[in-house]
């Protein structure tokens, strides 16, 4: 549904859009902070990855905080998107989880696995399971390989891909499930339940993002310097225990 335009002065950012869960909790932390800095927030939560861009461009929210670096950069080469990240924030490893398994060895062969539908996502989860040893892509795909790049497949595994945010609830009906951190906890996955998880270093860091005509307005270097507070720091790590990596 559209949230309907909103005129802001440069002074005053408003909608923050975020992912249910961390992303969304950690704005309502800096909330305060960027009070002291007159950043008056307002967060709008997107149950999808796809939307929060969609709503950023035309000018339906300020700023989003939900993404990464290899995700905005898909999302710039396939939608054209005018968009920047301003700042890095933190860091969600990402997991392997299952209901049926104590471990992913014990996955049969010919087990199912869900992985996400956006290239992004599914590609990133395909490459933690070639870096723990389960399959093997073609080379040259970078961040982005897809389930047709497979080359080799030992336990002749099958990949199921599903949106996002559907991931938990696949772990009901299939072996294993890669699912981002950010709808894991909701669904009260601990990631040091992952029978495997993503080393947490690399590309993934997450950003705010803002429209690239937004990217010098002061209210912008604000509001980053609003989310990488001490403060902030302390609430990720007191309130996540270690599930949500700081990047300062």
């Amino acid at each position: 549904m559209p949230i309907g335009p909103r005129p802001f002065t440069s002074a005053r950012p408003g909608r923050i859009g975020a992912t249910p869960g961390p992303h969304a909790q950690i704005i309502e932390a800096v909330k305060p902070i960027a009070a002291q800095r007159g950043l008056d927030l307002q967060i709008i939560e997107f149950s999808g990855y796809v939307v929060p861009n969609e709503a950023l461009l035309p000018g339906e929210i300020e700023a989003n905080s939900f993404q990464n670096q290899p995700f905005l950069d898909n999302q710039k080469a396939d939608r054209g998107y005018r968009i920047t990240g301003v700042g890095l924030t933190v860091n969600f490893p990402l997991g392997i989880y299952s209901k049926r398994h104590r471990s992913f060895d014990a996955v049969p062969n010919g087990g199912i696995v869900a992985i996400q539908n956006d290239l992004t996502n599914g590609g990133r989860s395909l490459l933690l399971l070639q870096d723990k040893g389960v399959i093997k892509m073609a080379p040259g795909k970078g961040f982005k390989p897809t389930v047709a790049d497979i080359v080799e497949n030992p336990r002749r595994l099958r990949f199921i891909e599903v949106d996002a945010a559907q991931t938990p609830r696949a772990l009901d009906d299939m072996d294993a499930a890669a699912v981002n951190t950010n709808y894991a906890t909701p669904a009260g996955l601990k990631p040091s339940d992952a029978v495997r998880k993503e080393e947490p270093k690399g590309p993934y860091v997450n950003m705010l993002a803002v429209r690239e005509a937004d990217r010098d307005k002061p209210w912008v270097k604000a509001l980053m310097e609003s989310y990488r507070m001490p403060g902030t720091k302390a609430f990720v790590e007191t309130t996540f225990g270690g599930t949500v990596l700081t990047t300062w």
